[in-house]
Protein backbone atom coordinates (compact mmCIF):
# COMPACT_ATOMS: atom_id res chain seq x y z
CA UNK A 1 0.00 0.00 0.00
CA UNK A 2 1.29 3.47 -0.90
CA UNK A 3 0.48 6.52 1.23
CA UNK A 4 0.73 10.05 -0.15
CA UNK A 5 2.11 12.28 2.60
CA UNK A 6 1.72 16.05 2.78
CA UNK A 7 5.31 16.52 3.91
CA UNK A 8 5.06 20.29 4.34
CA UNK A 9 2.16 20.13 6.83
CA UNK A 10 2.48 20.38 10.60
CA UNK A 11 4.13 22.66 13.12
CA UNK A 12 7.63 21.22 12.82
CA UNK A 13 8.23 21.38 9.08
CA UNK A 14 9.29 18.54 6.82
CA UNK A 15 12.05 17.15 9.06
CA UNK A 16 9.69 15.47 11.55
CA UNK A 17 7.36 14.27 8.78
CA UNK A 18 10.26 12.74 6.85
CA UNK A 19 11.57 11.04 10.00
CA UNK A 20 8.18 9.46 10.58
CA UNK A 21 7.80 8.49 6.92
CA UNK A 22 11.19 6.78 6.95
CA UNK A 23 10.15 4.73 9.99
CA UNK A 24 6.85 3.77 8.33
CA UNK A 25 8.54 2.80 5.06
CA UNK A 26 10.74 0.33 6.95
CA UNK A 27 7.63 -1.81 7.39
CA UNK A 28 6.97 -4.42 4.71
CA UNK A 29 4.39 -3.58 2.04
CA UNK A 30 4.29 0.13 2.91
CA UNK A 31 5.38 2.68 0.33
CA UNK A 32 5.43 6.44 0.86
CA UNK A 33 5.24 9.35 -1.57
CA UNK A 34 6.47 12.55 0.08
CA UNK A 35 4.83 15.63 -1.39
CA UNK A 36 6.39 19.07 -1.01
CA UNK A 37 9.44 21.08 -1.98
CA UNK A 38 11.59 18.44 -3.68
CA UNK A 39 14.96 19.97 -2.75
CA UNK A 40 14.04 20.24 0.92
CA UNK A 41 12.67 16.71 1.02
CA UNK A 42 15.71 15.17 -0.68
CA UNK A 43 17.97 17.02 1.77
CA UNK A 44 16.00 15.52 4.67
CA UNK A 45 16.13 12.05 3.13
CA UNK A 46 19.90 12.34 2.72
CA UNK A 47 20.23 12.35 6.51
CA UNK A 48 19.02 8.72 6.58
CA UNK A 49 21.55 6.20 5.21
CA UNK A 50 18.90 3.58 4.50
CA UNK A 51 16.52 5.93 2.64
CA UNK A 52 17.69 4.78 -0.85
CA UNK A 53 16.76 1.18 0.07
CA UNK A 54 13.19 2.07 1.05
CA UNK A 55 10.07 2.47 -1.10
CA UNK A 56 9.98 6.28 -0.88
CA UNK A 57 9.16 8.61 -3.76
CA UNK A 58 9.27 12.42 -3.89
CA UNK A 59 6.60 14.47 -5.66
CA UNK A 60 7.31 18.17 -6.02
CA UNK A 61 4.74 20.73 -4.88
CA UNK A 62 5.54 24.41 -5.20
CA UNK A 63 3.38 25.68 -2.32
CA UNK A 64 2.07 24.75 1.11
CA UNK A 65 -1.02 25.78 3.08
CA UNK A 66 -0.07 27.38 6.39
CA UNK A 67 -1.85 26.33 9.58
CA UNK A 68 -3.57 29.69 10.00
CA UNK A 69 -4.80 30.14 6.43
CA UNK A 70 -8.47 29.91 5.45
CA UNK A 71 -8.73 26.54 3.68
CA UNK A 72 -10.92 27.41 0.68
CA UNK A 73 -9.10 30.64 -0.11
CA UNK A 74 -5.68 29.02 0.32
CA UNK A 75 -6.48 26.10 -1.99
CA UNK A 76 -7.77 28.51 -4.65
CA UNK A 77 -4.63 30.66 -4.43
CA UNK A 78 -2.30 27.67 -4.26
CA UNK A 79 -3.38 25.01 -6.77
CA UNK A 80 0.08 23.43 -6.41
CA UNK A 81 -0.01 23.22 -2.61
CA UNK A 82 1.37 20.02 -1.11
CA UNK A 83 -1.99 18.86 0.32
CA UNK A 84 -3.78 19.34 -3.00
CA UNK A 85 -1.04 17.56 -4.98
CA UNK A 86 -1.04 14.71 -2.44
CA UNK A 87 -4.84 14.36 -2.71
CA UNK A 88 -4.63 14.34 -6.51
CA UNK A 89 -2.10 11.48 -6.38
CA UNK A 90 -4.61 9.40 -4.42
CA UNK A 91 -7.51 10.45 -6.65
CA UNK A 92 -5.78 9.22 -9.79
CA UNK A 93 -4.61 5.96 -8.22
CA UNK A 94 -0.91 6.79 -7.80
CA UNK A 95 -1.34 6.25 -4.05
CA UNK A 96 -3.85 4.32 -1.94
CA UNK A 97 -4.30 6.67 1.03
CA UNK A 98 -3.54 10.18 2.24
CA UNK A 99 -1.92 11.58 5.39
CA UNK A 100 -1.42 15.18 6.49
CA UNK A 101 -0.55 16.86 9.77
CA UNK A 102 -1.18 20.26 8.20
CA UNK A 103 -4.17 22.57 8.04
CA UNK A 104 -7.14 20.35 8.95
CA UNK A 105 -9.70 22.37 7.01
CA UNK A 106 -7.54 22.30 3.88
CA UNK A 107 -7.06 18.55 4.23
CA UNK A 108 -10.79 17.93 4.59
CA UNK A 109 -11.60 20.20 1.64
CA UNK A 110 -8.88 18.70 -0.59
CA UNK A 111 -10.12 15.20 0.21
CA UNK A 112 -13.78 16.04 -0.41
CA UNK A 113 -12.95 17.80 -3.67
CA UNK A 114 -10.52 15.14 -4.85
CA UNK A 115 -12.37 11.98 -3.80
CA UNK A 116 -16.00 12.91 -3.19
CA UNK A 117 -18.22 11.98 -0.24
CA UNK A 118 -19.83 8.58 0.23
CA UNK A 119 -23.55 8.33 -0.43
CA UNK A 120 -25.32 8.46 2.92
CA UNK A 121 -22.46 10.14 4.72
CA UNK A 122 -23.74 13.64 3.90
CA UNK A 123 -20.62 15.05 5.53
CA UNK A 124 -17.26 13.49 6.42
CA UNK A 125 -16.26 13.28 10.08
CA UNK A 126 -12.96 13.18 11.94
CA UNK A 127 -12.78 10.25 14.36
CA UNK A 128 -10.52 10.28 17.41
CA UNK A 129 -9.44 7.15 19.26
CA UNK A 130 -9.68 7.79 23.01
CA UNK A 131 -8.49 5.60 25.90
CA UNK A 132 -11.11 4.25 28.29
CA UNK A 133 -11.15 2.08 31.39
CA UNK A 134 -12.17 -0.83 29.18
CA UNK A 135 -9.78 -0.23 26.27
CA UNK A 136 -10.44 2.34 23.56
CA UNK A 137 -13.42 4.12 22.02
CA UNK A 138 -14.15 6.28 18.98
CA UNK A 139 -15.32 9.89 19.29
CA UNK A 140 -16.65 11.68 16.21
CA UNK A 141 -16.91 14.31 14.88
CA UNK A 142 -13.94 16.16 16.44
CA UNK A 143 -13.73 19.13 14.11
CA UNK A 144 -14.75 18.62 10.50
CA UNK A 145 -18.29 19.98 11.08
CA UNK A 146 -18.92 22.64 13.69
CA UNK A 147 -22.68 22.52 13.06
CA UNK A 148 -24.62 19.32 12.43
CA UNK A 149 -28.11 17.98 11.83
CA UNK A 150 -29.45 14.85 13.59
CA UNK A 151 -29.09 12.80 10.41
CA UNK A 152 -25.38 13.66 10.36
CA UNK A 153 -24.93 12.10 13.81
CA UNK A 154 -26.71 8.95 12.63
CA UNK A 155 -24.29 8.70 9.70
CA UNK A 156 -21.38 9.33 12.07
CA UNK A 157 -22.60 6.43 14.20
CA UNK A 158 -22.62 4.08 11.22
CA UNK A 159 -19.14 5.14 10.10
CA UNK A 160 -17.78 5.01 13.64
CA UNK A 161 -19.14 1.50 14.07
CA UNK A 162 -17.16 0.27 11.07
CA UNK A 163 -14.03 2.07 12.26
CA UNK A 164 -14.39 0.50 15.71
CA UNK A 165 -14.51 -2.93 14.08
CA UNK A 166 -11.67 -2.38 11.61
CA UNK A 167 -9.47 -0.02 13.61
CA UNK A 168 -10.02 -1.21 17.18
CA UNK A 169 -11.12 -4.81 16.77
CA UNK A 170 -14.48 -4.35 18.53
CA UNK A 171 -16.73 -7.13 17.28
CA UNK A 172 -20.12 -5.53 18.02
CA UNK A 173 -19.67 -1.85 18.92
CA UNK A 174 -22.09 0.01 21.18
CA UNK A 175 -23.06 3.56 20.13
CA UNK A 176 -23.86 6.49 22.40
CA UNK A 177 -24.75 10.16 21.91
CA UNK A 178 -22.57 12.55 23.90
CA UNK A 179 -24.99 14.68 25.92
CA UNK A 180 -25.50 16.51 29.22
CA UNK A 181 -27.47 13.69 30.84
CA UNK A 182 -28.35 10.04 30.39
CA UNK A 183 -32.12 10.58 30.34
CA UNK A 184 -33.90 10.70 26.98
CA UNK A 185 -35.25 14.16 27.76
CA UNK A 186 -31.78 15.65 28.37
CA UNK A 187 -29.76 17.51 25.77
CA UNK A 188 -30.58 19.97 23.01
CA UNK A 189 -32.70 19.51 19.91
CA UNK A 190 -29.76 18.00 18.02
CA UNK A 191 -28.96 15.28 20.56
CA UNK A 192 -32.57 14.42 21.37
CA UNK A 193 -33.57 13.96 17.72
CA UNK A 194 -30.33 12.10 16.91
CA UNK A 195 -31.04 9.73 19.81
CA UNK A 196 -34.57 9.14 18.54
CA UNK A 197 -33.29 8.29 15.07
CA UNK A 198 -30.56 6.03 16.44
CA UNK A 199 -33.08 4.04 18.47
CA UNK A 200 -34.68 3.12 15.12
CA UNK A 201 -31.38 2.42 13.31
CA UNK A 202 -29.86 -1.10 12.94
CA UNK A 203 -27.10 -0.32 15.46
CA UNK A 204 -26.45 -1.22 19.10
CA UNK A 205 -27.56 2.04 20.68
CA UNK A 206 -26.97 2.65 24.39
CA UNK A 207 -28.63 6.07 24.57
CA UNK A 208 -27.11 9.27 25.93
CA UNK A 209 -23.66 9.28 27.51
CA UNK A 210 -22.55 12.08 29.81
CA UNK A 211 -19.15 13.66 29.24
CA UNK A 212 -17.92 12.37 32.61
CA UNK A 213 -18.53 8.82 31.34
CA UNK A 214 -16.61 9.34 28.10
CA UNK A 215 -13.54 7.53 29.42
CA UNK A 216 -15.47 4.88 31.38
CA UNK A 217 -16.04 2.71 28.33
CA UNK A 218 -19.83 2.98 28.44
CA UNK A 219 -19.91 3.09 24.63
CA UNK A 220 -17.44 2.08 21.92
CA UNK A 221 -18.61 4.83 19.55
CA UNK A 222 -19.64 8.29 20.75
CA UNK A 223 -21.16 10.82 18.35
CA UNK A 224 -21.49 14.59 18.61
CA UNK A 225 -21.17 17.73 16.49
CA UNK A 226 -17.64 18.79 15.54
CA UNK A 227 -17.63 21.86 17.79
CA UNK A 228 -18.39 19.79 20.89
CA UNK A 229 -16.00 17.02 19.89
CA UNK A 230 -13.13 19.41 19.28
CA UNK A 231 -13.63 21.06 22.66
CA UNK A 232 -13.73 17.64 24.37
CA UNK A 233 -10.50 16.50 22.72
CA UNK A 234 -8.60 19.70 23.46
CA UNK A 235 -9.77 19.83 27.08
CA UNK A 236 -8.71 16.19 27.46
CA UNK A 237 -5.27 16.94 26.00
CA UNK A 238 -4.90 19.85 28.42
CA UNK A 239 -5.86 17.73 31.42
CA UNK A 240 -3.40 14.99 30.46
CA UNK A 241 -0.62 17.59 30.09
CA UNK A 242 -1.45 19.12 33.48
CA UNK A 243 -1.52 15.70 35.18
CA UNK A 244 1.85 14.83 33.68
CA UNK A 245 3.39 18.06 35.00
CA UNK A 246 1.88 17.60 38.46
CA UNK A 247 3.02 14.00 38.68
CA UNK A 248 6.49 15.01 37.53
CA UNK A 249 6.69 17.54 40.37
CA UNK A 250 5.59 14.92 42.89
CA UNK A 251 8.09 12.35 41.61
CA UNK A 252 10.91 14.90 41.85
CA UNK A 253 10.30 15.07 45.60
CA UNK A 254 10.60 11.28 46.02
CA UNK A 255 13.72 9.21 46.48
CA UNK A 256 14.95 5.63 46.23
CA UNK A 257 12.71 2.66 45.49
CA UNK A 258 9.56 4.72 45.92
CA UNK A 259 10.65 7.08 43.14
CA UNK A 260 11.61 4.24 40.80
CA UNK A 261 8.26 2.51 41.30
CA UNK A 262 6.38 5.77 40.77
CA UNK A 263 8.31 6.60 37.58
CA UNK A 264 7.57 3.12 36.21
CA UNK A 265 3.86 3.53 36.89
CA UNK A 266 3.94 6.98 35.32
CA UNK A 267 5.53 5.57 32.17
CA UNK A 268 2.77 3.01 31.84
CA UNK A 269 0.12 5.70 32.38
CA UNK A 270 1.66 7.94 29.75
CA UNK A 271 1.71 5.12 27.18
CA UNK A 272 -2.04 4.61 27.72
CA UNK A 273 -2.89 8.26 27.01
CA UNK A 274 -0.16 9.14 24.48
CA UNK A 275 -1.78 10.45 21.27
CA UNK A 276 1.25 9.36 19.25
CA UNK A 277 0.32 5.72 19.87
CA UNK A 278 -2.74 6.26 17.65
CA UNK A 279 -1.07 8.59 15.13
CA UNK A 280 -4.01 10.59 13.85
CA UNK A 281 -7.72 10.84 13.23
CA UNK A 282 -9.22 9.11 10.20
CA UNK A 283 -11.48 11.24 8.04
CA UNK A 284 -14.51 9.00 7.58
CA UNK A 285 -17.04 9.47 4.80
CA UNK A 286 -14.77 10.24 1.84
CA UNK A 287 -14.04 7.79 -0.96
CA UNK A 288 -10.39 7.14 -0.09
CA UNK A 289 -8.63 6.46 3.24
CA UNK A 290 -7.47 9.72 4.84
CA UNK A 291 -5.74 10.23 8.19
CA UNK A 292 -5.30 13.70 9.70
CA UNK A 293 -2.50 14.19 12.21
CA UNK A 294 -2.12 16.72 15.01
CA UNK A 295 -0.19 19.82 13.99
CA UNK A 296 2.42 19.05 16.62
CA UNK A 297 2.74 15.40 15.60
CA UNK A 298 6.02 13.76 16.57
CA UNK A 299 7.92 11.46 14.22
CA UNK A 300 6.37 8.51 16.06
CA UNK A 301 2.86 9.92 15.55
CA UNK A 302 3.56 10.44 11.83
CA UNK A 303 4.82 6.87 11.54
CA UNK A 304 1.74 5.46 13.27
CA UNK A 305 -0.61 7.59 11.16
CA UNK A 306 0.98 6.45 7.88
CA UNK A 307 0.78 2.82 8.98
CA UNK A 308 -2.86 3.38 9.99
CA UNK A 309 -3.68 4.86 6.57
CA UNK A 310 -1.98 1.94 4.79
CA UNK A 311 -3.85 -0.59 6.92
CA UNK A 312 -7.21 1.06 6.23
CA UNK A 313 -6.51 0.86 2.50
CA UNK A 314 -5.41 -2.77 2.78
CA UNK A 315 -8.46 -3.81 4.85
CA UNK A 316 -11.03 -1.98 2.74
CA UNK A 317 -12.26 0.50 5.34
CA UNK A 318 -14.01 2.76 2.79
CA UNK A 319 -16.11 0.04 1.07
CA UNK A 320 -17.08 -1.34 4.48
CA UNK A 321 -18.21 2.10 5.64
CA UNK A 322 -20.20 2.53 2.42
CA UNK A 323 -21.95 -0.80 3.04
CA UNK A 324 -22.73 0.18 6.67
CA UNK A 325 -24.19 3.50 5.58
CA UNK A 326 -26.48 1.73 3.10
CA UNK A 327 -27.70 -0.66 5.80
CA UNK A 328 -28.23 2.15 8.32
CA UNK A 329 -30.27 4.13 5.79
CA UNK A 330 -32.46 1.18 4.82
Amino acid sequence: MRVAVDAMGGDHGPSVVVNGAIAAARHPDVGVTLVGDADSLRAELARHPDAPTLDILVEHAADAVAMGERPAAALRRKPQSSIRVAAELVARGAADALFSAGNTGATVLAACTGFGVLKGAERPALAATVPTMKGTAVLLDIGANADCRPTHLVAFAGMGTVFARVGLGVANPVVGVLSIGEEETKGNELTREAARLLREAPLRFAGNVEARSLFAGTADVLVCDGFTGNVVIKVSEGIVGMVELMLGEEFAAMAGDEARAAVGAFGRFRARVDYSEYGGAPLLGVRRPVVVGHGRSSAKAVQQAILMAARFAREGLVPRIEQELQQTAS
